[in-house]
C-alpha cells in the first residue's frame, strides 16, 4: 500500500508521544514494503528540538509552512494513496480532511491518538483539528483507545466503521541496556506534562520520593511549570530524546507508568511509554484503568498501584521480584506489542474495508 499521513509530528519527540509511534510504525511498514508520505507542518518549537532520526527507504516526510504550499502535491499523493489518513491534533485537522475526502484515495480515514481527550473536548464545543461535520464521512476511523471509547466516537462524532490500533514498542529502538550513572534512581517516570495527569503524579511520585528522601528519583518530560515545588531528592529533566529512553528506563529499579485523567476514566488507553519500558526489560508499575489486563498482565507482568502506600510497598520487594516481572512484560511485548503486530493488523483492517467484508457501521476488531 500506499499510505499518506498528516499527522503533528514525526520529526520531533519534544512535549509529544505522536512521534516515537509513527516512527516505529513507518519502518514497519517499510519492512513490510509499503510506502508512506508523512506531511507535517512547520512549527517552530518542533523545527528547534527535532531529534537525530532518519526516515528509513520508503518513507519521505514533508514539512511545510502552510497548506497553500504544498496544496497540488498533497492531492497527487492523495490520488495515489490506498490509505489516506490525518490524526488528533493535526494543525491543519479541518483543511486536511476536506482535501481527503476530495482526493481519490482508495481509504479515507481519521486516527485518534488522543481519543478521551477528543471526546472530553467535543461536549465544550468544536474541536480544532476536527471537521465540523464530525467523522461520519470517513470509511475508518482508528483509535488509539479501545473500550467504550470505540462506540462513543460513533455517538458523538458520527463515526460509521471504528477500530482500534493500539501502541506499541520497536524492538530494534527499545532494548535493555546497561544503567548509566546519570539516571541512576529507585524509581523513574518520563511523560510530559498535563495538568489532568498532575495530580497522579503528585499522589504516585512526588509524594514517594517525599516519604523516601535517602532516594534519588528521576523524572522527565517536556511542558512541567516552574511554579511546582522540586523535592530535592528528584532529579528533573526537561527531555530526553528517544535514542536515550532505554538507559532512563534501565538506570532505576523500577519504572513507574501514569495516565491522563481523561484517558484513564475511558480505559482501554495503554501509553506508549509502557510498551516502551517492558520492552527495555524495566520492572513497571502503573496506575490502574479498565482494560489493562489485556496488554499486562496484573501481578505478574506490571504491578497496579493505587496510592504513595502501594508505590512505597512495591519498591520494597526484592530485585529478584521486580526482574522477574520484568522479564514476563518483555515476554509479553515482543509477542504482542510490536509494530509489526500493528501494521498486520491494519493491513487487515484496510483489506476488510476494501472487500466490503464488514458491515456499513459498527466496530470492527483490530485481529
Amino acid at each position: 500500500m500506499h499510505l499518506v499521513i498528516f499527522g503533528l509530528t514525526i520529526s520531533s519527540s519534544w512535549g509529544n508521544g505522536h512521534a516515537t509511534l509513527w516512527r516505529a510504525l513507518v519502518k514497519a511498514l517499510a519492512q513490510r514494503r509499503h510506502t508512506v508520505t508523512f506531511f507535517e507542518h512547520y512549527l517552530p518549537y518542533y523545527a528547534s528540538s527535532r531529534d537525530d532520526w532518519t526516515p528509513p527507504p520508503g518513507v519521505r516526510v514533508r514539512c511545510y509552512a502552510s497548506l497553500d504550499e504544498i496544496s497540488a502535491e498533497a492531492m497527487h499523493e492523495l490520488n495515489l494513496a490506498d490509505l489516506a489518513l490525518f490524526t488528533s491534533y493535526c494543525p491543519d485537522g479541518p483543511a486536511v480532511s476536506q482535501q481527503i475526502l476530495e482526493s481519490r484515495a482508495a481509504i479515507k480515514a481519521f486516527y485518534d491518538l488522543d481519543t478521551p481527550v477528543t471526546l472530553d473536548a467535543v461536549r465544550h464545543g468544536p474541536v480544532p483539528y476536527l471537521p465540523a461535520k464530525g467523522l461520519g464521512d470517513f470509511d475508518l476511523v482508528l483509535s488509539y483507545t479501545g473500550g467504550r471509547a470505540l462506540a462513543d466516537l460513533a455517538t458523538h462524532l458520527g463515526a460509521r466503521l471504528v477500530a482500534p490500533l493500539y501502541g506499541s514498542a520497536d524492538p530494534e529502538a527499545h532494548f535493555p541496556v546497561e544503567p548509566v550513572q546519570r539516571f541512576r534512581g529507585i524509581l523513574s517516570y518520563l511523560g510530559t506534562y498535563t495538568e489532568d495527569r498532575q495530580e497522579s503524579v503528585e499522589s504516585l511520585f512526588l509524594q514517594v520520593a517525599s516519604r523516601l528522601p535517602e532516594d534519588r528519583f528521576m523524572l522527565a518530560g517536556a511542558q512541567y511549570p516552574s511554579s511546582i515545588p522540586w523535592r530535592p531528592n528528584v532529579n528533573y529533566i526537561p527531555h530526553i530524546p528517544p535514542p536515550q529512553h532505554p538507559a532512563f528506563f534501565c538506570s532505576s529499579r523500577a519504572t513507574i507508568n501514569i495516565t491522563r485523567g481523561a484517558m484513564a476514566a475511558y480505559g482501554f488507553c495503554p501509553s506508549g511509554r509502557l510498551f516502551e519500558a517492558a520492552a527495555c526489560g524495566a520492572p513497571l508499575f502503573s496506575d490502574r484503568w479498565d482494560g489493562l489486563e489485556i496488554f499486562f498482565k496484573p501481578g505478574d507482568e506490571v504491578l497496579l498501584v493505587r496510592d504513595t502506600e502501594d508505590v512505597v510497598g512495591a519498591l520494597s520487594l526484592s530485585d529478584a521480584e521486580l526482574r522477574k516481572m520484568a522479564r514476563a512484560a518483555h515476554a509479553r511485548v515482543l509477542a504482542e506489542h510490536t509494530p509489526d503486530r500493528r501494521v498486520i493488523e491494519l493491513e487487515s483492517l484496510c483489506a476488510r474495508v476494501l472487500d466490503r467484508l464488514q458491515p456499513a457501521q459498527g466496530i470492527l476488531s483490530a485481529a
